[in-house]
């Protein structure tokens, strides 16, 4: 299972951060304690050489005993997915890769600025790809069309609210009394 998928710059920035599974902290909130989670994921795959591999077990006790964490560092960006024992490492450095390459089909070349300004995109390709820490789909033809069948529905709703928005603008601006 996936505990959570992080995605982080090569400055300690959180550019993505989902949690399935509750982080626990005594004495801390629930938003105190993945800041937390966040910061030592981080550190951890941040002072790793490039010629080292990309699996560090046990690192965060906050989740338990069991959990491992499983990166790829592109550019300047970490994408790190922590899961349990149990899990493929393979499996999921290749979950990682599809998720990029539906980032990079998406955006054209995938960059930190497209994480920032299309952040409810990116949740849509992740959402394809993982749904409360279980892997649902891995073919990127299927992941991309769910994601364009998402962008279609919102842009409908959201041209619909706009004409809405309008015609009550135009109703009331035209009543009697109005100036």
């Amino acid at each position: 299972m996936i505990k959570g998928v992080i995605i982080v710059n090569n400055l300690g920035v959180v550019r993505l951060a989902k949690f399935y599974e509750q982080v626990h902290v005594t004495g801390e909130s629930a938003e105190q304690a993945q800041q937390s989670v966040i910061k030592k994921i981080y550190r951890a795959v941040s002072k790793r050489q490039d010629n080292q591999c990309n699996y560090l077990e046990g690192s965060i006790p906050e989740w338990g005993g069991d959990t491992k964490l499983i990166y790829r560092h592109y550019a300047t960006l970490y994408f790190v997915f922590a899961c349990t024992n149990r899990e493929s490492d393979l499996g999921i450095l290749d979950l990682i890769q599809v998720f990029v390459e539906a980032l990079d089909k998406c955006f054209e070349n995938v960059c930190e600025l497209d994480l920032i300004f299309h952040s409810d995109k990116v949740h849509y390709i992740l959402d394809e790809i993982v749904m409360a820490g279980m892997v649902l789909e891995t073919n990127i033809v299927t992941i991309l069309n769910g994601v364009n069948d998402q962008t279609k529905l919102h842009q409908k709703s959201t041209s619909k609210l706009n004409e809405a928005l309008g015609k009550a603008t135009s109703t009331k601006m035209g009543s009697p009394g109005v100036r």
